[in-house]
């Protein structure tokens, strides 16, 4: 699989587009001034015990406090609370890890009473960012996620991803980090481990032992809320997780990120790091590659699919609902439910596609086309668990329900992705919508395809605003000229002045107009 970064790099915002084969699949914003990203480490103040939520309100510095739960506050949070209070009198020279009594595990069953007070200081680390009205979600159980490894100080448990199967490799990486690991420190060995060597794997476990000592020197005299260690930014972070062999160009249009990216992956990947490239180009990087105009088309309510599958996505407080519908996609040799499990297979494509690209999550319901036959029911399910299958998101898809219902979890650590696509309608200046102008030709061949192909029409005129016309028909090789060749069918184009700039319409040879 051919994989793509594309970083568009502004004074206030960096947005990142993941391609695969040429199809956006993720697209990241991060706020250059955004303090409160996952993983972000921070000395809080607990303001409120809450008994009846066995949970606890701490100020990080957030409008709102961030809510902390018993069962986030890992299991060796008495060794964190000791560790911590030694670091703030100021002498960290005075305790080591390698050195440091580590406290007994809490139980599962606590109260939280029995581990935290009102007006505590205590480490934490963002979990989940702020969502809607909610404030952060945090965990006292800090990890530090390096290329091959995770670190989790105060534990001596290693640990490897299940996605590495071979049990023979699961055990020569434990002994091969348990040979290397300092005293105190747990590890969790990562699916991108298998079969490195182990020089890599100690750097890795270096540099982030590295990261743990420069966050307890700036617990010195530090005085809660205060941030404490920043999680790499959203770019690095993508680059750390995704970067594998079939990620073939990163193209960053700032010089100093190009720079920095560059030595990043020279540190991780030094083979890797001549797919780095620099754009240099006038116009802006996403519409010279092509992503704002995959992004135009498949935001907002009603997203169609190629072939004429449409999917209206409708999002609530509770929970999101996708409705699949078939359009104008019919085929005649084919039986309805032969037609309806074509359309609800290529719908779950574009669907597992769309959660990954808005980072939806929460609660997903899916109502597919009905379908009958079991069989097809089974096919379907398994059709959307493959393509799910790429999400790096923790999710779970329970079976068709009888109503023929589809429900998916998805971990959700970040607000949702919202892209308005809405442009200002240039007739009414504002006060409608239109959909966006950048796809308006895709979408009047789409319509003409369907009735030359499909509908096999004899004669087609299609009458345009003037403007429109002049741009269709305009040129040695016109785009009309284009949609005659590649259809093999001629047509007409005419051009009505008082239709306003995006309006449209299909004549037959009696000057009926045609429905679409």
């Amino acid at each position: 699989m051919n994989r793509e970064l594309i970083i568009d790099s502004r004074a206030s915002e960096v947005d990142i587009a993941l391609l695969e084969d040429k199809l956006l699949v993720e697209l990241h914003k991060e706020k250059t001034n955004n303090n409160y990203a996952v993983g972000d480490v921070y000395l809080g103040k607990v303001k409120k015990i809450m008994p009846g939520l066995n949970a606890a309100f701490v100020d990080v510095g957030y409008e709102k406090d961030a809510f902390l739960h018993y069962l986030d506050l890992g299991p060796q949070i008495k060794s964190l609370n000791k560790y911590i209070k030694l670091a703030l009198t100021g002498k960290p020279d005075a305790i080591t890890m390698e050195n440091f009594r580590v406290e007994p595990d809490i139980e599962k069953t606590g109260k939280i009473t029995q581990v935290l007070a009102s007006g505590a200081q205590i480490l934490v680390q963002i979990a989940k960012e702020p969502i809607s009205t909610k404030g952060p979600r945090i965990s006292s159980e800090i990890s530090f996620a390096g290329r091959y490894l995770v670190l989790v100080p105060f534990s001596n448990r290693i640990s490897v991803s299940q996605k590495i199967r071979s049990s023979e490799e699961r055990n020569r990486l434990k002994r091969l980090i348990q040979s290397i690991k300092p005293n105190n420190f747990g590890v969790i060995i990562r699916t991108v481990a298998e079969n490195k060597k182990v020089a890599e794997l100690d750097s890795d476990l270096r540099s982030l032992i590295e990261k743990w000592e420069k966050t307890t020197l700036k617990l010195i005299n530090a005085k809660a809320p205060v941030k404490i260690m920043s999680e790499l930014d959203r770019t690095s972070a993508i680059l750390r997780d995704l970067l594998n062999e079939s990620f073939n160009n990163v193209h960053v249009n700032d010089s100093s990120l190009y720079e920095e990216i560059r030595s990043y992956i020279q540190t991780i990947a030094p083979q890797k790091v001549d797919i780095v490239k620099l754009y240099k180009g006038k116009a802006p990087i996403f519409e010279f590659i092509g992503v704002d105009k995959q992004i135009k088309g498949l935001f907002g309510k009603t997203v169609t699919i190629r072939s004429g599958v449409y999917l209206i996505i409708e999002h609530t407080e509770a929970m999101h609902v996708i409705d699949v519908n078939s359009g104008h996609r019919v085929n005649k040799e084919n039986s309805q439910e032969e037609n309806a499990l074509e359309v609800n297979l290529e719908a779950a494509a574009e669907i597992a596609r769309q959660l990954r690209l808005r980072d939806m999550g929460g609660i997903i319901v899916i109502d597919f086309i009905d379908m009958h036959d079991g069989k097809h029911r089974r096919e379907l399910y398994q059709k959307l668990k493959d393509e799910m299958a790429r999400d790096h998101a923790k999710h779970t898809i329970l079976p068709p329900s009888k109503f023929g219902l589809i429900q998916i979890t998805r971990q959700r650590v970040r607000p949702e992705m919202n892209v308005e696509i809405l442009e200002r309608c240039p007739v009414c200046e504002g006060t409608g919508k239109i959909k966006p102008s950048i796809i308006f030709t895709d979408e009047i061949e789409n319509n003409l395809k369907y009735l030359l192909q499909d509908q096999n029409e004899k004669s087609v005129s299609l009458t345009v605003h003037p403007f429109i016309y002049a741009y269709l028909t305009k040129g040695w090789f016109s785009i009309y000229f284009k949609w005659m060749w590649k259809y093999k069918k001629t047509f007409a184009i005419k051009s009505v002045k008082n239709y306003h700039m995006l309006e449209y319409r299909f004549f037959n040879h009696n000057n009926d107009e045609l429905s679409i």
